[in-house]
């Protein structure tokens, strides 16, 4: 069945004969080299990415901010805060030699205090994956200002994959020290090491970054003025970019079907490079808190009713793959469908499973009502719901649909649990251990920590895969252990896996250089100029 009508031929034919361009509201433009405006939508809750996942958090907190690493083509790790590191033979200690003469942007200095602090005091206790990504480091040891040792009780091949600036910023910590963390006024006001330094922001509206003259990677950046303008609708964005009042749109910020169009536009470039540290996956949680999603005869009866397939062509426009399972198809080194089950779309055996569950029709025809709560983070995760809410009508489920704000979708699904089946993106990490293990793992059920366990999944078996594939530094030994915990999931399928979402960045031609290695709209803009 495929309810979301007109396809996608109709769609772009009815484009290329008229382009509305919607009012747009008085905004400065950028001028000349000197100022790059980027139109984005996610408005982030903190400017300071140690403390949330979010796009939002991370499109702006790596500008101001650094990490000990940064990640190039192919995700090889590259010297950033810190200079040099070594891995003791055993996995177990870490030693990184930090970059001399670094300044916070307060003129403070930059030491392996603040990498401690960061890592243990914050990381490790409010953000969403640093709890996996650091958990089996036990301590960091500051023998001197310029070496921090981490000291480890298991391996932790995945942490090295995780050291950037937009995954664990390093903050200051003479600033946070002795106050309350998450309402730390720098929060809204960073000081960091990064290429930018903070000057003012206006929530929802603004935020105004401006070249640090103090950067340690010596004439950089090259832009003078860093601005982010939050822009709710995504076709005002694509006017902005199409009329100059915006010079780059990341991570798919646009309807897809305005993409589809900046390709064919002379003086736009639509670029997927860069995005290897945060491929994106479309995910829906089911709340197994509730009586009906306990039975995974249920859980698999929906995902039989869905055609991720026809979603891939017709939500995300032929932008996106079907999804298979946990792992993102770039994650090579561990991705498989080999012993993995698979959920074609099969109506009548959806049915049929849900008759075998105990849940047949009713004389009106319905087995069961449910909501689907979409985030709205673009138009996708709305219009996937739609699709799916149709599907499961198909099969008697009485299925609505609700599109929610970022902040009431994350107090609904992940502290008040009030919630049937989610609609939402996220990255699937550099590293399985860092962006999937968190959907999965029973001890990641943290009430109100954004894109944790939503689901309230809770398996010994997947538990015990995900643990050891987190510690286990023989590469082949490792690839098996993900193969067994991707046909564990999709046996059990707490979470439907619909599609990989391809993301891109649109730019002006005159912007060059915004793909940094694995890093592009999310890198810290230190590299990126305008042409005239």
């Amino acid at each position: 069945m495929s309810p979301l009508k007109p396809n996608r031929r109709q769609i772009l034919a009815g484009l290329a004969a008229s382009v509305a361009i919607p009012a747009l509201p008085q905004l400065a433009r950028a001028q000349g080299s000197a100022t790059l405006t980027v139109a984005t939508g996610p408005v982030p809750v903190y400017l300071n990415a140690a403390l949330s996942t979010g796009g939002g958090e991370a499109a702006v907190s790596g500008k101001m901010m650094d990490g000990l690493l940064t990640y190039g083509e192919g995700m090889s790790p590259e010297p950033q805060l810190a200079e040099s590191w070594e891995v003791s033979e055993d996995g177990l200690t870490v030693t990184f030699k930090l970059r001399p003469g670094v300044m916070w942007h307060d003129g403070e200095p930059f030491t392996s205090e603040d990498v401690r602090f960061s890592v243990m005091e914050v990381l490790k206790v409010f953000h969403g994956r640093g709890r996996a990504t650091f958990a089996n480091v036990t301590e960091i040891e500051t023998p001197d200002e310029l070496t921090a040792v981490f000291k480890l009780t298991k391996p932790a091949p995945a942490m090295m994959s995780a050291l950037n600036a937009q995954e664990s910023p390093m903050l200051p910590a003479h600033v946070y020290v002795g106050t309350d963390i998450q309402q730390n006024p720098a929060n809204l006001s960073p000081i960091g090491t990064g290429p930018y330094k903070f000057v003012s922001y206006a929530p929802g509206e603004t935020l105004v970054m401006e070249r640090n003259p103090d950067y340690w990677d010596e004439g950089k950046p090259l832009i003078d003025q860093l601005i982010f303008r939050y822009i709710s609708d995504g076709s005002t964005r694509a006017a902005m970019l199409e009329t100059g009042e915006a010079d780059l749109v990341g991570s798919s910020q646009l309807p897809t079907i305005e993409i589809l169009r900046f390709q064919s536009l002379d003086g736009f470039e639509v670029n997927g490079a860069g995005y290897e540290h945060t491929p994106s996956i479309h995910l829906c949680d089911f709340n197994l808190r509730r009586p009906q999603w306990q039975d995974k005869r249920v859980r698999q009866a929906l995902n039989f009713a869905i055609d991720n397939k026809w979603v891939a062509e017709n939500v995300w426009f032929g932008l996106a793959s079907p999804g298979t399972g946990p792992l993102h198809v770039q994650q090579k080194a561990f991705y498989t469908t080999e012993g993995v089950p698979n959920y074609d779309i099969d109506l009548e055996k959806a049915e049929a499973l849900l008759d075998e569950a105990g849940y047949p029709r009713g004389e009106d025809g319905w087995r069961f009502s449910m909501v689907i709560d979409a985030v709205q983070y673009g138009e996708e995760p709305p219009r996937a719901a739609e699709y799916m809410r149709e599907q499961f009508r198909e099969i008697g489920i009485n299925a609505e649909a609700r599109v929610n704000d970022f902040a009431a979708y994350v107090k609904r699904v992940y502290t008040d649990h009030d919630f049937d089946l989610t609609s939402y993106t996220a990255s699937a990490g550099a590293d399985p251990a860092i962006g999937v293990q968190r959907f999965y793992w029973s001890k990641n059920i943290k009430d109100g920590v954004p894109f944790s366990n939503g689901s309230g999944y809770a398996s010994d078996e997947a538990d015990a895969l995900l643990e050891a594939a987190a510690v286990e530094t023989d590469l082949e030994k490792r690839k098996q252990l993900y193969a067994d915990f991707q046909a564990v999931a999709m046996e059990d399928v707490p979470v439907i896996q619909l599609v990989y979402d391809a993301k891109k960045t649109i730019t002006s031609t005159n912007v060059k250089d915004y793909v940094q290695g694995a890093l592009s709209f999310f890198g810290n803009f230190a590299d990126v100029h305008k042409d005239a």
